[in-house]
């Protein structure tokens, strides 16, 4: 009884089983990750600066509700006052002021 030979596979020679396909095969998907997880954390950033635009924009809008509640207002004397006193430091001839000067 002959003896029983074991098939050898042949490897193809194709394109797709040379080391140069393979190697650019695996550059790709390194690259496409690389780009893949910059693009995440860019959109994290953009999420957290939206976040902070919005914030802006309901100080802003909060901001707007109180002048134009000054400005229906018939006394403008209280808006005036108020801004006498914390934009430009104004006070009453009789009025003393204290700072806390421990704090700098």
């Amino acid at each position: 009884m002959p003896a029983k030979r074991k098939k050898k596979k042949a490897r193809g020679k194709g394109f797709f089983n040379n080391i140069p396909f393979k190697l650019v095969a695996v550059a790709l998907v390194i690259c496409c990750t690389v780009i893949s997880v910059s693009t995440e954390y860019d959109r994290m950033q953009k999420e957290e600066e939206l976040l902070s635009i919005k914030e802006k924009i309901k100080d802003y809008e909060n901001e707007n509700a109180e002048l134009q509640q000054n400005l229906e207002g018939d006394d403008m004397t209280a808006y005036i006052e108020k801004v006498a006193r914390e934009d430009f430091n104004y006070a009453y001839p009789d009025e003393q002021r204290f700072y806390d000067t421990s704090r700098n």
